[in-house]
């Protein structure tokens, strides 16, 4: 559930980055915060599998939303298509999703998309457990973890060997 909660924070900052967004937005973004994160905990301390349940639904409704604003961002002709298809992805987004330097918004809107239906999908698999049930997750995050170290080692061995090279030449 942390994990949860620091991808959707990710979601609010690159959307308030991207939107400069009013101080007025920003209130009503802090203020449905401030109500629901203890109406979440009290379902969730009463009945943590309604809770998984309750936020899965949720996480769908999101699914749905970033579905359809990426189908008509890519669809010539549509109002979302003129104003949005052309404008970069904020920097924001190209750093934590490790997206190209060329990435648009709608780039950043799929990785969005990608993220909730992972969330939706995390809190349906909750809903579903016992509560001794053992986590499934556990083992994708270890490999997960393992492909990005490795990913990163690679990458810090390679701009050392562009280092060495050109210091050589």
């Amino acid at each position: 559930l942390l994990e949860e909660a620091e991808i959707e924070r990710m979601h609010l900052l690159v959307c308030l980055r991207m939107f400069e967004a009013s101080p007025v937005t920003r209130a009503l973004c802090i203020s449905a915060q401030l109500a629901m994160t203890p109406f979440l905990m009290a379902v969730y301390l009463v009945n943590p599998k309604a809770g998984h349940r309750f936020v899965g639904y949720l996480e769908q409704t999101a699914c749905s939303t970033y579905h359809n604003v990426i189908t008509h961002i890519e669809t010539p002709g549509t109002k979302l298509h003129k104003e949005w298809a052309h404008l970069d992805a904020p920097d924001i987004a190209k750093g934590y999703w490790k997206l190209p330097a060329d990435a648009k918004w709608v780039d950043a809107l799929k990785c969005m998309y990608a993220d909730e239906t992972h969330h939706r999908d995390v809190n349906h698999t909750f809903a579903s457990m016992e509560s001794d049930d053992p986590n499934p997750f556990v083992l994708m995050h270890k490999e997960d973890a393992a492909r990005a170290w490795k990913m990163e080692e690679s990458e810090r061995l390679m701009k050392e060997n562009r280092g060495s090279t050109s210091a050589k030449a």
